[in-house]
C-alpha cells in the first residue's frame, strides 16, 4: 500500500495539501476495527506540519497535514488506509472549497441504480450552472463535488446542499430519497447525503485505498465513462496508477481558481 501510494502521491497531494486530516486508523489490518482520530499523537516527527483548530466546546486539536510525500507515508504507516482530509485549508477551516454530495446506496441495491441517481443530480446541478465533478467512492456509491468560491461558511454551505439534495430527490423519488431514518427509507434508492457538507465531517478523499478485500480505490471518472458503465470494482490499487498514467489527473480542475461556482450569490439572494 505504501508503494501504491509513492505512485500515485503527484496527482494525491495537490488534493490534499494544507488540509487538516482526520486520521481513520486500522491497527489490525482491513478486516479489524477502525477507530477515529483528530489529535496529531506524540512522539511525531518535527518536521511533521499541524493544524489548530479550536471547537465550539472550547477543545483545541491540532491535527495533521499532509504536505509531501513523507508526511502522507508517516500517516499510512500509522495505520490509515484512506485519507479523510477536510473540505477547507488550514487558514480557514469554516470556509469550504466545495459543496458536495455523497450517493450512498440502501442494502443489496445494484450500481446500476447508484449509476442512474448520479446522472441525475450531475443533469440537475449542470442546470444550475455548476460543473460537477463525479469519482467512485471505493465503496458502494460515488461522490460529486461542485468546486466553489471561498466565502460561504460550511453551515450556509450545508444549508445550500440539503435544500438542492431534497429538491432533486423529491423530483426524482422513484431512485433517489433524503430520508436519513435508515427504517424509513425506501429500498433499492440512493440517498443523496448533504450532510457531510457540515462542519468537521470528511468523506474518503481522491484516490484513497478503501479497507475492502478488493482494495477498491476511489477514483475519479468522466460522465462518460459512468454512464457507458464503469463500475467500482473496476479501480483497484493495482491498477489505478497505470490509469493515471494513461489519462492523468481528471479532477485537476478542481484545483483551480477559473470555473469555481459562486455560491455566495445563492447565500446572498
Amino acid at each position: 500500500m505504501l508503494r501504491y501510494y509513492l505512485s500515485v502521491a503527484d496527482v494525491l497531494l495537490p488534493h490534499v495539501a494544507d488540509r487538516p486530516m482526520v486520521m481513520k486508523r486500522y491497527p489490525h489490518g482491513v478486516t479489524g476495527d477502525f477507530f477515529y482520530m483528530k489529535r496529531t499523537p506524540s512522539p511525531r516527527p518535527p518536521w511533521l506540519r499541524t493544524c489548530t483548530i479550536e471547537h465550539r466546546s472550547g477543545n483545541v486539536i491540532d491535527f495533521p497535514v499532509i504536505e509531501d510525500r513523507a508526511s502522507l507515508l508517516w500517516m499510512i504507516n500509522l495505520g490509515c488506509i484512506d485519507l479523510n482530509p477536510w473540505y477547507s485549508l488550514c487558514e480557514d477551516t469554516d470556509r469550504p472549497l466545495y459543496i458536495h454530495f455523497d450517493l450512498d446506496p440502501t442494502p443489496n441495491t445494484p450500481f446500476a441504480v447508484v449509476r442512474e441517481g448520479a446522472l441525475i443530480v450531475g443533469d440537475v446541478l449542470r442546470g444550475l450552472g455548476m460543473n460537477p465533478f463525479v469519482k467512485t467512492t471505493g465503496s458502494k456509491g460515488v461522490h460529486i463535488y461542485v468546486a466553489i468560491r471561498t466565502g460561504p461558511t460550511q453551515h450556509e454551505v450545508w444549508a445550500i446542499a440539503k435544500e438542492i439534495g431534497h429538491q432533486i430527490a423529491r423530483a426524482h423519488p422513484d431512485v433517489l430519497t433524503a430520508e436519513y431514518r435508515v427504517a424509513k427509507r425506501p429500498e433499492r434508492h440512493i440517498l443523496v447525503d448533504y450532510n457531510q457538507n457540515a462542519w468537521g465531517r470528511t468523506l474518503a478523499s481522491i484516490y484513497s485505498v478503501r479497507a475492502n478485500e478488493e482494495a477498491k480505490v476511489s477514483t475519479p471518472v468522466s460522465w462518460e465513462e459512468l454512464e457507458a458503465g464503469c463500475d467500482p470494482s473496476d479501480f483497484t490499487l493495482l491498477n489505478v496508477p497505470e490509469r493515471v498514467a494513461r489519462v492523468g489527473d481528471l479532477w485537476k480542475p478542481l484545483l483551480g481558481k477559473r470555473g469555481r461556482f459562486d455560491l455566495g450569490a445563492t447565500v446572498s439572494a
